[in-house]
């Protein structure tokens, strides 16, 4: 059987961009000022991206270029903070750690996450998140904890470190409780991210304060208010599975985990 090799003409056409080939987005952010009574609109800006370009670059470039006054709080910029959390498009996301290029839209939307006050554009106030990850004592407890001249290391397993360490990746971004149903209709409940952090010093066996946390958990706005939606862990960008954690510590409060 003969090859025939195709023409110039005949070559397909890529899709591929080259690299370093720059596109141009349209950028809507949410503005608003609560404390001066300000309504939430949306600002539309053009801006240039290329294949690597994130969400937080763009609104920097924003801030840079067209506007200094917009709000947004963002730190390392490599998804370890946790300030940058925001709605991308609809969703809870992390600006810093998604891609402009990724979210196959010539239009992003950014928005203040919901469940939490806006303090002003993109801005949200994390006291009543910090108060309740607080409450949740997020520390070793056990009398002998202090060090001293006699003090030597908790030794644990693979499998001891197993049973809490992915919960422990979580950086406070508050994406789980802005994707959660039940902090819409109920601002007490303690939220997904403070019971994930419970069930963390919970599952690690050098901690004995079960006791203590169980009880501040059973509560009419804590673990029972939990609805099992699952969307908390869908949207976590350290993969800290916040949804998992619940049900395992309501097995604690039922008497199936010891």
């Amino acid at each position: 059987m003969a090859v025939v090799a195709a023409k110039p003409s005949e070559e397909p056409k890529s899709n591929t961009k080259t690299t370093g080939q720059t596109d141009t987005i349209t950028l809507r952010i949410s503005r608003s000022n609560p404390s001066e009574g300000q309504e939430s609109t949306f600002a539309e800006f053009q801006v240039p991206v290329q294949k690597w370009t994130t969400v937080l670059e763009a609104i920097l470039y924003v801030k840079q270029n067209f506007d200094h006054s917009v709000a947004v709080r963002y730190s390392c910029r490599q998804a370890s903070c946790g300030s940058c959390g925001m709605k991308i498009n609809g969703r809870p996301a992390l600006a810093c750690y998604t891609k402009v290029s990724e979210l196959d839209s010539n239009v992003i939307t950014v928005e203040p996450m919901n469940n939490f006050p806006i303090i002003r554009d993109l801005a949200v106030d994390f006291k009543q998140l910090i108060s309740n990850h607080k409450k949740m004592k997020p520390f070793i407890i056990r009398e002998d904890s202090e060090v001293t001249p006699d003090s030597k290391e908790f030794i644990q397993t693979p499998q001891d470190l197993e049973k809490f360490l992915q919960f422990s990746y979580c950086i406070k971004c508050g994406l789980c409780n802005s994707a959660c149903p039940t902090m819409a209709t109920d601002e007490s409940f303690i939220g997904p991210q403070g019971l994930a952090q419970a069930y963390r010093y919970v599952a690690d066996n050098r901690d004995k304060g079960k006791d203590e946390r169980l009880k501040i958990i059973d509560d009419s706005h804590g673990i029972w208010r939990c609805h099992f939606a699952g969307s908390c862990s869908h949207v976590c960008p350290k993969g800290v599975d916040p949804a998992m954690a619940i049900q395992l510590l309501r097995g604690y409060m039922l008497g199936f985990r010891k």
